[in-house]
C-alpha cells in the first residue's frame, strides 16, 4: 500500500505536497489527515499506562509490514517483551527481526555481547548505535521509535531540551521519521520531559482516567505541523488481538487538557521550596 500524499491549498494557490506515513491505527490516521508527515519527529507523551508503547508498536508494524525498514529502541522493556506485546495484537515482529528489516535496540538488559544492546543511557551513544544500524540497513528512509526518550535525562532533567534538539538535528540527516515517547516525571526542583515537546514537529498526547470504577484512555493530537489535524479528544481501547481501537470523540473536560493534579501539586511545591531557599 502506498502512503498518502496530501496537497494543501490556500485559496486557489497550491502550497505543498506532504507525504504521510500511516500510524497503523485507522482512526488516528483520520485524525491526522492521513498520517504522520514523512521526516517528522513526533512526541508521544503522557502518564505511564496510557498506551504509548502500544502506539509505538503499531507505528513500527505499519512500516515493516509494508516493506519499510525500522528501528525500535526500548529503554524500559526488553526486546523480548516488545516482541511478545506485538504478538498479542497479531503483529509478528519476530519475522522481520529475522529478515533484518527490523532491529530492536535493547537498552534495558545492556548485554555487551549483543550488537544491538545499548550499554549506557547516553544520547551520543544512542545516536552512534542508531546510525550504525541504519548504515547496515542502507541509506533509504526508515522508521525509528525511541521508547522512552525521557529515560536519557533521568539524572539530568535540565538537559532534556538540549538532548532532544541534539537528537532531532542529527537524526534528521539520516532520513528517519521518528516517534519518541516521553512521560511525566518529577524531580525535587521541577517537572521535566517537556524538552522533547519543545522541539517536536508533532505532539500526540495520551491521557487516562477512572470513571465509574473503569479505566478510560484518551488520545489528542495536540500539534502536527503541515496538518489540518482533528482538534477533538478521542477515547480509545486496547483490544486483545487488535491493539489500539479508536472509539470516537469524547466530550471536552478541563481535566483532559491539563496535567494530573498530583503532578501540578508537586511542581508548585517544588517551586515554593526553591523560592524559599533564595530568600
Amino acid at each position: 500500500m502506498k502512503e498518502k500524499i496530501f496537497i494543501f491549498r490556500t485559496g486557489p494557490q497550491l502550497v505543498e505536497k506532504v507525504e504521510r506515513l500511516t500510524t497503523g491505527i485507522p482512526g488516528l490516521d483520520n485524525m491526522l489527515a492521513g498520517g504522520i508527515p514523512k521526516g517528522f519527529l513526533v512526541a508521544a507523551v503522557g502518564e505511564p499506562g496510557c498506551g504509548k508503547t502500544i502506539f509505538a508498536i503499531h507505528y513500527i508494524w505499519a512500516g515493516v509490514s509494508r516493506g519499510e525498514r525500522a528501528i525500535f529502541v526500548t529503554t524500559e522493556e526488553t526486546r523480548e517483551s516488545i516482541v511478545r506485546q506485538a504478538a498479542m495484537f497479531n503483529m509478528d515482529l519476530r519475522r522481520y527481526l529475522e529478515e533484518g528489516s527490523l532491529v530492536v535496540i535493547d537498552a534495558l538488559l545492556k548485554d555487551r555481547e549483543d550488537p544491538y544492546s545499548l550499554y549506557r543511557l547516553d544520547p551520543e551513544e544512542l545516536v552512534e548505535k542508531v546510525i550504525s544500524v541504519k548504515r547496515s540497513m542502507g541509506y533509504g528512509h526508515a522508521r525509528l521509535v525511541i521508547d522512552s526518550l525521557s529515560a536519557f535525562w533521568l539524572d539530568k532533567p535540565a538537559m532534556a531540551r538540549k538532548y532532544s534538539y541534539y537528537l532531532k538535528k542529527v537524526l534528521y540527516q539520516w532520513n528517519f521519521t521518528v516517534v519518541a515517547t516521553s512521560q511525566y516525571s518529577i524531580t525535587t526542583s521541577e517537572a521535566f520531559g517537556f524538552g522533547l515537546e519543545h522541539v517536536a514537529d508533532g505532539i500526540i498526547r495520551f491521557r487516562k482516567t477512572v470513571r465509574g470504577g473503569r479505566l478510560h484512555r484518551y488520545i489528542l493530537v495536540e500539534k502536527m505541523r503541515q496538518t489540518p489535524h482533528d482538534l477533538r479528544m478521542y477515547e480509545f481501547e486496547i483490544v486483545d488481538g487488535k491493539g489500539i481501537v479508536i472509539l470516537g470523540p469524547t466530550q471536552y473536560r478541563r481535566e483532559d487538557a491539563v496535567l494530573p493534579r498530583s503532578v501540578t501539586d508537586r511542581i508548585l511545591e517544588a517551586k515554593r521550596r526553591r523560592e524559599a531557599e533564595m530568600e
